[in-house]
C-alpha cells in the first residue's frame, strides 16, 4: 500500500488502532464499573502500547509502571507530606530503576509513581492509592494482551504469505 509523505504510515495505523482499541476497551469497562477511577488504565494503556511490534517493549513498559506504581502505594503508608513523598519516590524509582537495569523505562515508571503517589486536594484513603494502582495494573495488562494479539495476528499473516 502506497502512503505519500508526510501521511499515516501502515505502522502508524496500526499504533493508532491499538491505543484506540485499548482506550476504548478501558471506557467499556468504566461503564461496568463506574466506581473505578479507569481514566488512570487510559494512560497506562496509550504509554505501554508502542509504535513498533516489539512484545519485550511492551512487557518492560509494564515492568516499570508496575515499579512506579508499588512505590507509590508503599509511600502511602508512610503518611509524609506531598513534597517529601514525591522526593523520596522518585529517588526510590530510579535507584530501583538502576539496580534492576530498567533505565530505558525510567519514564513510565515514574508516570505510573506520579499516578499513585499524588492525590491533590482529596482525603488521604488507602484505597484510593490501591485502586489507582488496580488502573495501572489493568491497563498495563490490557496493553501487553493487545500488543501480543497484534503481534500474533501480523505473524500468523507474515508466515501465510509465500517468499518471492
Amino acid at each position: 500500500m502506497f502512503y505519500p509523505t508526510g501521511a499515516m504510515s501502515k505502522r502508524d495505523s496500526i499504533y493508532l488502532v491499538k491505543c484506540l482499541i485499548g482506550a476504548a476497551i478501558c471506557c467499556g469497562l468504566s461503564f461496568y464499573f463506574p466506581q473505578y477511577p479507569l481514566y488512570w488504565a487510559v494512560i497506562s494503556v496509550v504509554l505501554v502500547i508502542s509504535p513498533n511490534r516489539s512484545n519485550q517493549f511492551a512487557f518492560n513498559y509494564m515492568k516499570a509502571n508496575l515499579l512506579g506504581a508499588v512505590t507509590g502505594l508503599g509511600l502511602f503508608f508512610l503518611n509524609l507530606p506531598d513534597l517529601v513523598t514525591i522526593l523520596l519516590g522518585v529517588t526510590i524509582v530510579i535507584f530501583l530503576g538502576i539496580v534492576l537495569k530498567m533505565m530505558n523505562s525510567m519514564r513510565m515508571a515514574l508516570t505510573g509513581f506520579v499516578i499513585v503517589a499524588i492525590q491533590g486536594q482529596q482525603t488521604r484513603h488507602w484505597y484510593i492509592a490501591l485502586e489507582r494502582v488496580s488502573c495501572v495494573v489493568s491497563g498495563c495488562l490490557i496493553a501487553v494482551l493487545i500488543t501480543m494479539l497484534f503481534n500474533l495476528r501480523i505473524k500468523k499473516r507474515d508466515s501465510g504469505r509465500k517468499p518471492g
